[in-house]
């Protein structure tokens, strides 16, 4: 069963994809970023491929009313980068109106050279059509040595207002880590999900001690948690955290964590992004129920 046969009994509704408005919501769960105390809802968006479709108009108005659900839900953080394709451009035509008084504006720098880095964020800053960005991160540590200390520059500038790096696919651990004690930066981006734990060993508590705030790329480890280990529904736990699906327990699982800032499900579906923001309401599993969540899945 994939992850939309497992909507269930919520797929007669998913059609309509209807996210109630956020002043009609419980409140939401946020976390602060340790370097100000700003508060982010929990949950983000993340592009890479969902939203690479620029010159498919159909493709490009579901974006937009995936975007205005997704603030309408009460999520601000949409991260992307200019290795996604066009999704910097489809950004940038499809934000809804009003979007800037919430957005949280995070991409990347993916370039060799601190010259050619520049102009790659003043391109990205051309697309998203924002005066400045967020956050700017360093795109899997390409040539971070150059472009972080320009980063940090333009953050003293007042041109954005966070830096950081950033890794995926558990790649690079050893240079994330040496990065996060070395280096002042604001954020870091790593790989954490049910199925892939590593960083709650190194990573995560040095996050924790450094006072950086931890954005989680591939929760749903690029959709492989999905298949045969969730063709069965929930097991008992999931009412104790008001989940309905293992898509909304496996993001729970994630922000959770105490040093986890912000997870960033990427998708191209309006009823899937519902299900990704109704894990910002209701409980969450403590450390124990962590542990049984982890182990359910990987004995199933």
């Amino acid at each position: 069963m994939d992850r939309r046969k497992a909507l269930g009994f919520l797929a007669a509704s998913a059609a309509a994809a209807v996210v109630r408005p956020a002043e009609a919501q419980a409140p939401i769960l946020e976390r602060p970023i340790p370097a100000s105390g700003e508060r982010l809802p929990a949950i983000g968006m993340g592009t890479w491929i969902t939203f690479d479709v620029a010159g498919d108009a159909a493709a490009g108005a579901t974006r937009a009313a995936i975007l205005s659900d997704f603030f309408t839900a009460g999520g601000r953080l949409v991260d992307s980068s200019p290795m996604y394709g066009s999704s910097e451009e489809v950004l940038g035509e499809r934000m809804p109106p009003g979007a800037a008084g919430r957005l949280f504006a995070a991409t990347k720098v993916w370039t060799v050279g601190a010259l050619p880095g520049r102009k790659q964020v003043e391109a990205s800053r051309a697309l998203w059509k924002v005066k400045r960005f967020d956050l700017l991160q360093v795109h899997n540590f390409l040539d971070w040595e150059a472009h972080l200390p320009v980063l940090q520059a333009m953050k003293r500038e007042g041109r954005v207002r966070y830096v950081g790096v950033t890794t995926s696919h558990g790649r690079r651990h050893d240079l994330a880590a040496e990065i996060m004690r070395t280096r002042k930066i604001d954020f870091v981006q790593f790989t954490y999900n049910v199925a892939r734990r590593e960083v709650e060993r190194d990573l995560l508590p040095i996050a924790a001690e450094r006072g950086i705030a931890v954005i989680v790329n591939r929760p749903f480890d690029g959709g492989d948690l999905f298949g045969p280990k969730t063709a069965r529904a929930l097991p008992g736990w999931g009412r104790e955290i008001g989940c309905a699906t293992w898509a909304e327990a496996f993001l729970k699982f994630i922000v959770s964590h105490p040093a986890v800032t912000c997870a960033i499900p990427a998708t191209s579906r309006r009823a899937h992004l519902a299900e990704n923001m109704r894990a910002l309401a209701g409980p969450l599993p403590d450390a124990a129920l962590r542990r049984r969540i982890a182990e359910d899945y990987e004995k199933a």
